[in-house]
């Protein structure tokens, strides 16, 4: 097959993918989770198997472990927070009016007399500022229902995923050898190390990032619900489930904090500043500890590609396109990187063709 024929069939088979994803993609959302899970316990399952038990009772351990922590989750946990997101949406147009009338009348004339602006104008601007904020997230919550609306239930992510998830773990090692014997032969050396380099990144993000929103949403719900902050557990764990967007999450929740924390504390500085350091050690913990430890470099991504991955895919894909975006970013990131190494050897970069046709005349 000419170079000219691989590249026909790999662009086909890419626009075929993409069809697909775009047609079903309001029913692939308990099989992707179903694949990612199998993905991210193959790992303990391999070292279950190191350890004497057989592959059958290795997923099956590993598979009710998981369903067992999910259902005390939602349980335990999920009531709590939906208690308090009712009374957090129910409470925000007071919330938002206290917050306004606060900021004009302590601010407001300061920054009157400093910068000629007037009040009223201020209000103006934090309502269209506020109006536009909860017209995106209306915007985000759509696209993402919408998504994943037609099997979007406790039904199909309670039965349908840990079946997914069990039939891939069970045979993860015997798909994974079928799929390398049908690799191309002469080229089979180069794809096996490109995998194993998209191994290496989605594997290392994904775990580590999983534990990093995890340990940032346990610390910043028990921070905020120590100061006494309303809504403190649920604005903690959201920050640090949204934490996967890099810089967004917790500038999204210290926003949200700090906004109730005025209404709540004000005049209390103290208090108000105890929210803040809440998210400045939380901050420090993710640069300088979590973040270094547990995912490093893995991707060789920017932050700016995986936010544009992120809102892109889920933008074209829902809620099943943010559950892939990283992945994709990080194997398109290989693929990239890979195609610039065979630029940089190439007579096209180093002009050594030109060279040695020019001696040859």
């Amino acid at each position: 097959m000419t170079l000219r024929r691989q590249l026909q069939f790999w662009a086909l088979s890419l626009i075929a993918f993409i069809a697909f994803l775009m047609v079903f993609s309001q029913v692939l959302l308990p099989f992707v989770a179903g694949m990612a899970v199998a993905y991210l316990l193959d790992p303990v399952c391999d070292r279950l198997e190191k350890l004497g038990m057989n592959r059958l009772w290795a997923t099956l351990t590993i598979l009710l472990v998981f369903v067992a922590l999910l259902v005390l989750f939602f349980i335990l946990v999920l009531p709590v927070l939906g208690n308090q997101l009712a009374g957090f949406l129910q409470k925000l147009p007071e919330l938002v009016n206290k917050l306004q009338g606060l900021v004009s009348s302590n601010i407001g004339e300061r920054l009157t007399h400093m910068t000629g602006f007037k009040v009223d104008d201020l209000q103006s601007s934090m309502g269209d500022i506020i109006k536009q904020g909860a017209s995106w997230i209306g915007e985000l919550l759509k696209s993402v229902w919408s998504g994943g609306q037609a099997l979007l239930s406790v039904l199909s992510l309670f039965v349908i995923t840990p079946v997914v998830a069990f039939y891939l773990l069970l045979d993860w090692d015997n798909m994974v050898a079928r799929i390398d014997s049908w690799l191309p032969r002469p080229h089979v050396d180069e794809i096996r190390g490109l995998a194993r380099e998209m191994d290496g990144a989605v594997a290392g993000f994904v775990r580590g990032q999983v534990s990093v929103c995890v340990l940032l949403g346990l610390f910043y719900a028990i921070g905020l619900a120590l100061t006494g902050l309303n809504f403190g557990l649920l604005i903690g764990i959201g920050a640090g489930l949204i934490s996967f967007i890099p810089f967004v999450g917790a500038s999204l929740g210290f926003i949200v904090s700090m906004g109730v924390a005025l209404v709540q504390f004000w005049p209390d500085w103290t208090m108000i500043a105890a929210v803040g350091l809440v998210f400045a050690v939380g901050q420090f913990l993710e640069g300088n500890v979590f973040q270094p430890k547990l995912v490093g470099e893995s991707t060789g991504l920017h932050p700016v590609v995986l936010m544009f991955a992120l809102f892109a895919f889920g933008y074209l894909f829902g809620f099943v396109g943010m559950l892939i975006a990283v992945p994709a970013a990080a194997m398109i990131g290989v693929l990239a990187r890979f195609a610039l190494r065979q630029y940089l050897a190439s007579p096209l970069y180093t002009g050594t063709g030109r060279i040695s046709a020019a001696s040859e005349e």
